[in-house]
């Protein structure tokens, strides 16, 4: 893994991706490893305290991502890699797919979690404040 970079100090037009933007230098991203295909940095939110993110450097939707079974390979790998070196005891890999799964980015990208004592993959409606 690499150190993470400086971060810029220019960010792209609201129309343009966010992801696109972190990959070309031009959003701050606390970024963990850099390579020709592929950026790992770390998640906005903090959920938990290990919440990074594994994405194409090309933009692409969840589902091409997923049916390129050769990127999708070489993702899964990495995503492996970064969570036995970031969250030794135990991570999670997740990809949201539309926005009934929370997805809030167009860019394809997983979700490598852990630090911390996960739960259940999914709270039952009832467990929810007004459910």
């Amino acid at each position: 893994m690499t150190e993470p970079r400086p971060e810029p100090a220019s960010a792209p037009a609201e129309t343009a991706c966010t992801f696109c933007g972190i990959v070309a230098g031009d959003v701050p991203a606390r970024v963990f490893h850099d390579e020709e295909d592929f950026i790992v940095f770390q998640n906005r939110l903090t959920w938990v305290p290990i919440m990074l993110l594994v994405v194409p450097k090309v933009h692409m939707s969840q589902q091409e991502l997923w049916r390129d079974r050769d990127r999708m390979a070489r993702i899964g790998e990495l995503a492996v890699r970064v969570g036995e070196t970031f969250c030794p005891d135990g991570f999670r890999i997740l990809s949201n797919f539309g926005r009934l799964a929370l997805q809030s980015q167009p860019h394809a990208h997983v979700h490598v979690v852990g630090g911390a004592e996960l739960g259940p993959y999914v709270v039952p409606r009832q467990w929810l404040v007004g459910g």
